[in-house]
């Protein structure tokens, strides 16, 4: 069994350097691994990225994958802000993943940002003004980028798919629906489809729903850490069954 820690939206302030440490103190107790599911610093300022990774360095042993999130892109030095977090051996995905050997299995996992659009039915279409153009077609490149990726690691024992942003209604439960078309889009749901991922966790909606399922029946987490109440959620995949999302901890 491989298990997986989980946990997004932590906020992290250049004051929370000991909350920081307390919070992933106990991941190598529990977890192969930790995935962090963007909004990791409050402003996205680089003095937010030093103090979370900092507290991150204490995991060096353990295999950290993140992706960001639209805080952490507030101050438009995301890419000192991936470079901080870089340093300190956590490994950033955008339309990228990594394969790591954990629990006696192989598992790849994809990641990127994400954005909105919304989902079937009532999504946005890159129609109009520019500025709408661009909103959807953010979406569409990053979703083109994702699908690239997880095309070269189809051959992973398992894939676990890492967004901020959500690809289903399921986990927005609790959030207003007027704003569902910001919060996530169906298109990487019908990516996790398509190349039969095990897992897709994600955050950003934090006052949503934890548990839910593509339109394919892969299971979906909402990692916020407003939702799973708690420094990290554990998830176990089961190389055998090739099922996933069972939190343990």
């Amino acid at each position: 069994m491989i298990r997986l820690a989980a946990v997004g939206d932590v906020h992290c302030g250049t004051d929370m350097g000991a909350q920081i440490r307390s919070q992933f103190a106990s991941v190598p107790d529990h977890a192969d691994a930790l995935l962090l599911a963007g909004d990791l610093t409050r402003l996205g300022l680089p003095e937010e990225a030093e103090v979370f990774a900092d507290a991150l360095r204490e995991l060096s042993e353990m295999p950290v994958a993140a992706v960001l999130g639209n805080h952490d892109h507030q101050s438009d030095r995301q890419d000192e802000v991936r470079a901080i977090l870089e340093d300190s051996g956590v490994r950033v995905l955008e339309g990228s993943s990594v394969v790591w050997h954990v629990g006696g299995a192989q598992v790849a996992i994809a990641g990127t940002k994400g954005f909105g659009g919304g989902f079937e039915g009532t999504h946005a279409t890159a129609f109009g003004e520019r500025e709408m153009k661009a909103y959807a077609e953010h979406t569409r490149d990053l979703a083109d980028r994702l699908d690239r990726c997880l095309g070269e690691v189809v051959e992973a024992g398992l894939t676990v798919l890492l967004l901020h942003y959500a690809p289903i209604r399921d986990t927005l439960a609790g959030e207003p629906r007027e704003i569902f078309p910001f919060l996530g889009s169906y298109l990487f749901a019908e990516l996790a489809d398509r190349h039969r991922v095990d897992l897709v966790l994600h955050g950003h909606a934090h006052r949503g729903t934890e548990r839910g399922s593509t339109p394919g029946g892969i299971p979906v987490r909402n990692v916020a850490q407003a939702v799973i109440q708690q420094g990290y959620a554990v998830y176990t995949l089961d190389p055998a069954q090739r099922r996933a999302g069972v939190r343990t901890a």
